[in-house]
């Protein structure tokens, strides 16, 4: 490829723009696990051993004889940054024709945005907010709600607390994070098994921090996004909620850091000279066109799978 203004260039200021948009309505995708920065598109990184670093090997020492001896392992897995990317093309005859209060620039800017935050949501679902990933619970695999958490008589903080106390026993640690779907979170505002351990004032107005206050845990993040999944230009446009009817229960790092267990992670590559985030302008002479295109590169990566437990089908 030839080298060219275009691709030796990237416009900061519609990066720094379209950053300020994401800021105001963060994906949930940025609010769960935390970030890690790396280098390159891919590589490997270590993974300590819980059972050796959980498992009691000091003895008594008898007079003249040797300490006992222990060991420790680890194992390494790899990421690997996948590009993600999308462009608008507006024509010339668009940008010199606009009257205010339009603005092209402005509006592609938050076209493309909005566009990645929604693409960002959908592939954390995809990657964490699924069946078959977790091993966390009592089962090993996800949990199915006996009693339904919008029937009567329903028990979500029994069916929680047993699944803290499984990650606990397995793994020596406590989940501090509960990430459910919109529709879950509007049950659980009505469940009485809530509401009965709750002041008067507390019952008019259930928030996420009383919820986490009753379960022990740091934090409840509700993920209540939609998408559109009928065809651009359909007869009818089809909709449906991204993360449904599920719960997911995680320990998570606070901050990333050797020897500290997290359920996941996502990699960020920041290209040099780039960054992890990126929105630029470019001509297209050949279609009488100016270009917008916005670009990022990440791996949402389950570390642990042992540190999660999901929730399925938790409504009737």
């Amino acid at each position: 490829m030839s080298i060219t203004h275009n691709n030796v260039h990237v416009n900061r200021p519609l990066s720094n723009l379209s950053i300020a948009y994401m800021s105001e309505d963060p994906s949930i995708a940025d609010r769960v696990f935390p970030k890690i920065p790396v280098k390159k598109q891919s590589d490997r990184y270590w993974i300590y051993s819980l059972a050796d670093f959980n498992r009691s090997n000091v003895a008594t020492r008898a007079p003249a004889t040797e300490s006992a001896g222990a060991t420790w392992a680890v194992s390494d897995d790899t990421y690997f940054c996948d590009p993600y990317a999308l462009h608008i093309d507006t024509p010339y005859e668009v940008e010199g024709n606009e009257d205010a209060p339009l603005d092209v620039d402005r509006d592609n800017v938050a076209f493309l945005t909005s566009q990645m935050k929604l693409k960002d949501d959908i592939q954390w679902a995809a990657d964490y907010f699924t069946t078959g990933i977790w091993t966390g619970g009592t089962t090993g695999t996800d949990i199915v709600p006996g009693t339904k958490w919008n029937a009567a008589n329903s028990t979500p903080i029994v069916d929680i607390r047993a699944q803290k106390r499984s990650m606990h026993t397995k793994v020596g640690r406590f989940p501090n994070t509960l990430v459910i779907g919109g529709i879950v979170w509007e049950a659980l505002q009505d469940n009485a098994d809530f509401l009965d351990r709750l002041s008067g004032d507390e019952r008019k107005l259930m928030t996420t921090d009383i919820l986490a206050r009753i379960l022990e845990i740091d934090r409840v993040i509700v993920a209540d996004m939609m998408q559109v999944t009928s065809a651009e230009g359909a007869a009818a446009t089809t909709t449906a909620e991204i993360f449904g009817e599920r719960a997911l229960l995680l320990h998570v790092a606070k901050r990333p850091g050797l020897r500290t267990p997290s359920a996941g992670y996502k990699f960020t590559w920041k290209v040099p000279r780039i960054g992890d985030m990126t929105i630029k302008k470019m001509d297209m002479p050949l279609k009488n066109a100016e270009r917008m295109e916005i670009q990022t590169f990440y791996d949402n990566k389950v570390v642990a799978a042992d540190l999660g437990v999901l929730f399925d089908n938790v409504l009737t």
